[in-house]
């Protein structure tokens, strides 16, 4: 027995025990940190842009290609590797942890890179979230602790690593389930994915059921926070997974395709593609009334809680959705750092808001968050992460096996039209554009 708390005396006091806790716990704050000054500014720099417009909305046609140009040089010259959403290089450096590539896209210098670019672009416009990028300094800040600690190799390949990354999600979004969940389901790839669409499909099979049985969408204690016509909701479920599932893998495969066709031009013809996408988002800003324009978060939160509201003015038009999707795609095209998240949320609700036409006005809010994770879903192709981030951001567990099935329908849907999950692809072609630098 003495030999026993003798041992467990020593696993606690144990210095490499600590020094690894403190490396998690230490780091989880600073991503912490990081994560909300990244925020603070990005909003700072929405901001900007919003004044410039309303100080005159043609002066986008000349700061947005400006931005896009110093963007891509700043980063092709100083930050190398930190092009793009940030999830493909940790995606990478998961893959071969421990290697001089993963040394280096997780370097401190790409945190620093990552967060000004997206700053940057952002202040000239771009549409682009910073919940990719921030996953990015995640999984770095994490990384690079653990590499000045010195620990053990097992800690630091992968776990320091996936931790990061889903304390990124979690600081981005305060979503700590969705963390947790994405850490697990896109970077760990620990679920199949054919058995996690099996796991959803049990349980809304299972969910439902029990709500034809009990006649209501009972709670297990008796309280129902809202009364909704399920058959209605249902319908939306249909709609809001296969029209936005099928829009957001459309979505996908024209980032994979035009990532993989632009590559080759990409190293002599960067000033006229960062040119051409400048212009095309400007236009977009335009005719959207600078509302394409930035991460997304206010229009998509003004959507949300003025669906179905008459006093409310949040009005976007019907076109609001197409702008947001195009301008998205124009600004990730050119590479500069940004991520997909939240024009994604953001172009979800725009188009859970168009389909809300065609429901019953009580219905609205419903069909708008139901389109979010339809959207969403389509582009990223993780069910379960997509429908946790949408719950937690909007606080509507009444509805959560409605959230899983238009989930469901729209990752398969997406499936039909994009066939590799758009991390995965992008993450080869960043490899390949890295290659095509060191044989020049």
């Amino acid at each position: 027995m003495r030999r026993h708390v003798r041992r467990l005396k020593y696993r606690f006091f144990k210095p490499q025990s600590w020094r690894m806790r403190l490396v998690f716990w230490g780091g989880a704050i600073l991503v912490g940190l990081v994560a909300a000054v990244f925020a603070l500014m990005a909003d700072q720099a929405d901001h900007i842009f919003k004044q410039i417009v309303a100080y005159n909305q043609y002066l986008p046609l000349i700061i947005t290609p400006a931005g896009f140009i110093l963007a891509v040089y700043i980063t092709r010259t100083f930050f190398s590797g930190a092009e793009g959403s940030g999830i493909p290089q940790t995606l990478i450096a998961l893959a071969d942890p421990g290697s001089k590539l993963s040394n280096r896209l997780l370097s401190m210098r790409m945190v620093v890179g990552k967060v000004l670019m997206a700053v940057l672009a952002l202040c000239s416009g771009a549409s682009l979230g910073r919940e990719g990028p921030t996953v990015h300094l995640g999984a770095a800040i994490m990384h690079s602790l653990g590499k000045y600690a010195h620990l053990p190799s097992r800690y630091v390949e992968r776990g320091l690593i996936l931790t990061g990354g889903g304390a990124g999600i979690a600081a981005a979004f305060n979503t700590p389930l969705a963390g947790i969940v994405f850490a697990i389901e896109e970077m760990a790839r620990s679920f199949d994915r054919r058995n996690s669409g099996m796991m959803l499909i049990g349980v809304v099979l299972a969910g439902m059921t029990a709500i034809v049985v009990h006649q209501n969408n009972y709670n297990y204690y008796g309280t129902t926070p809202v009364t909704l016509d399920f058959s209605w909701v249902w319908l939306g479920v249909v709609v809001c997974g296969v029209v936005g599932g099928l829009s957001g893998g459309l979505f996908s495969q024209l980032l994979i395709s035009g990532s993989r066709k632009l590559r080759p031009y990409m190293q002599t013809h960067w000033v006229v593609i960062a040119l051409l996408a400048g212009l095309t988002v400007a236009i977009l800003s335009i005719l959207s009334g600078g509302t394409s324009s930035g991460t997304g978060y206010l229009e998509a939160k003004q959507i949300v809680s003025c669906a179905g509201v008459d006093s409310c003015s949040a009005d976007y038009g019907l076109m609001y959705p197409f702008y947001k999707i195009l301008a998205t795609a124009a600004t990730y095209l050119t590479t500069i750092p940004g991520g997909l998240f939240a024009p994604s949320l953001a172009s979800g609700a725009g188009l859970g808001a168009d389909l809300a036409h065609f429901f019953p006005v009580e219905m609205a809010s419903t069909i708008v968050i139901l389109g979010m994770i339809g959207y969403f879903t389509g582009v990223v192709q993780t069910p379960i992460t997509a429908f946790v981030i949408v719950m937690e951001m909007t606080n509507n567990q009444e509805l959560v096996l409605a959230m899983m099935a238009t989930a469901l329908i729209a990752s398969g849907t997406s499936k039909l039209v994009c066939k590799k999950p758009i991390y995965e692809a992008l993450a080869e072609n960043l490899l390949a554009m890295m290659s095509d630098k060191k044989t020049r």
